[in-house]
Formats: structure tokens, C-alpha cells, sequence
């Protein structure tokens, strides 16, 4: 079976329902069921999303030694996660808080402690990177060092570069260099999604790259066909709240893609699988088992990408 090496973020992350999007002040306010603390983090999401659709991982990260970092090690556990290369090496654990309204609407706030400082160390990724078939290196600065490595190995690798407006980002452009597959959110792009993907695959030349349109779907450019295309969204089941949503259309993807080949194929299932993720409150929670990803996407569709 292949195996997937994914190197990101984990942190604690507490979600909280509020009525609408600007919040007034108040005092006080009893959301009853509307505040939630769970372990998640992008490397954490894809982890799990990739575990529960049946893949074989290993996971790198860097999390605290306090007692967060208690709770991180009790999910990793319970949700069957791979912890022998989760490294303490930071004195507090990484946190978020998100704000979320009814119509799936979010606002992100993340306190990444002192993970943008703290290296992981080399000689691991290079042993775990041999297992591998395809790296899925996260925009985290302790994941900048092992993109080389992985080139050199001739390693694939995918990437999620999030929110971006500038083509040649000072942040992010390593990641987007190195990337075989690269994801990104049209949330921040100063141009047309078709016009930006044009632009990336010209500066990067980009062999397979999704432009996340949250509500409209997303973007498929794939260069060796000189395919470009938008994909609808779905709605499989009601919308709580979309934060995770581009987590698990990476997650569904790379999974589906290493064992096809075939991106058009993985798109369709990512979409599928993205659109029953945002069912649920927290961002590493209503993945779909394999099984349960194919029968949907049979069900809804007979076009032969299922």
C-alpha cells in the first residue's frame, strides 16, 4: 500500500458558535453546546483524514510540553494516529479559537506559540521520507528545510499554500517551487481564478494545481493536458461549519490521486469528501472511511470518475 508522509501544524483548537458576522459587544453571552475544544492543526487534519480513509502514514510535527500537549497525545491515540515522530520541543502547544456562524461562515485565529522558530530535526524526515511515496509538506517553517531533500529524492510532493494574493510570496514561494501538486483558496487572489492559475503554472510551472472558490467549488488545472476547469460544489448534508474544508479536499485528493493517478478522478472525490466534512463543527472532524466515500460518490453521480 502506499504510504504518505505528512509534516504540519498541530494545535488546540476551540470553536464558538456566535449569531452573525459583525459581532457586536456584549458583556456576557451563554452559548449552551456552542464552545468546543478539540486537537487539530492542518497536519493533524490531513493525518487523520488520511488514517480514516485507510491510508498508511507518517506524521511529523512539533507540539508543547505542557499540559496541551497531554491532550494532543490522548487524541493522537485515540484516533489511531502514528506518534512516534511527534517531537516536544516547544514549551507551550499551538491554539486557535474560530468563530462561526449558522450559514458556515468562519473567522480564524491562530497562535502558532514558537513553532515558526523551532526546527525539526533532519536525520528523522530523511529516514521517514525513504518510506514514503508522497510527501504532503505543509506551509509551516520547520517543513521548509525537508522540500530540497524531497527534490532530490525526486519525491512527490504536495502543498497547500491557503490564502494568497501575491504570485511570487515572500512566505510561501519555496513551497509553491517545490510542489507537484499544489492547493490554494481563491479568498485572497487580486485577479480571476483562471487568470491566476495561468500565471502559477507559467512562474512555476505547476503540473496539477486546485483553486479552492468555497461556495462555487473549485479550480482544476492540470499542465500536461493543458486542462483547466471549474468543478461545482455539492451538498451532501447541511453545513455547520466550513473550517476544515480545504484540509479534507487536499486530504481526499492526495489520497484518491496516489492510488489512481488520475487528478481528475481525485477532484470529483475530493469534492464529495470535502462536502460531507463541513457537516460537522470542528475542522478534524466528519471524515469519511474509503468505503463510505466510494458508495456516496456512486450514489450521486454514474459519470465514470467514480
Amino acid at each position: 500500500m502506499p504510504r504518505i508522509l505528512v509534516s504540519g501544524l498541530i494545535n488546540i483548537e476551540t470553536t464558538l458558535k456566535v449569531d452573525g458576522f459583525p459581532i457586536p459587544y456584549f458583556p456576557v453571552r451563554y452559548p449552551f453546546h456552542g464552545i468546543n475544544s478539540t486537537v487539530s492543526g492542518v497536519g493533524y487534519n490531513l493525518a487523520k483524514a488520511l488514517i480514516t480513509l485507510g491510508d498508511e502514514i507518517s506524521f511529523l510535527s512539533i507540539i508543547g510540553k505542557d499540559v496541551a500537549a497531554q491532550q494532543v497525545c490522548a487524541a493522537l491515540e485515540a484516533d489511531q494516529i502514528p506518534a512516534e515522530n511527534i517531537r516536544s520541543l516547544m514549551p507551550h502547544t499551538a491554539q486557535s479559537v474560530i468563530l462561526y456562524d449558522a450559514d458556515g461562515r468562519r473567522q480564524i485565529h491562530t497562535d502558532l506559540k514558537d513553532i515558526q522558530e523551532t526546527a525539526y530535526p533532519l536525520e528523522v524526515f530523511e529516514r521517514e521520507m525513504e518510506r514514503c511515496d508522497l510527501l504532503a509538506l505543509c506551509n509551516i517553517n520547520f517543513s521548509r528545510p525537508f522540500l530540497k531533500k524531497a527534490r532530490q529524492a525526486r519525491k512527490i510532493i504536495a502543498t497547500d499554500v491557503h490564502t494568497i494574493g501575491e504570485l511570487y510570496d515572500d512566505y510561501n514561494r519555496d513551497f509553491m517551487r517545490a510542489a507537484r501538486i499544489l492547493f490554494m483558496s481563491d479568498e485572497a487572489l487580486p485577479t480571476s481564478p483562471e487568470e491566476w492559475a495561468r500565471q502559477m503554472t507559467h512562474a512555476y510551472g505547476t503540473e496539477i494545481l486546485v483553486i479552492g472558490l468555497g461556495a462555487q467549488g473549485v479550480l482544476l488545472s492540470v499542465r500536461a493536458d493543458n486542462f483547466m476547469e471549474r468543478i461545482s460544489a455539492l451538498q451532501v448534508r447541511p453545513v455547520v461549519n466550513t473550517i476544515g474544508a480545504g484540509d479534507a479536499l487536499f486530504s481526499a485528493f492526495v489520497h484518491t490521486y496516489l492510488q489512481s493517478g488520475d487528478p481528475y478522478k481525485a477532484i470529483r472525490k475530493a469534492v464529495v469528501f470535502a462536502s460531507y466534512k463541513i457537516g460537522e463543527k470542528g475542522a478534524a472532524e466528519g471524515f469519511l472511511r474509503h468505503n463510505e466515500l466510494e458508495k456516496i460518490a456512486n450514489d450521486l453521480t454514474s459519470e465514470p470518475w467514480v
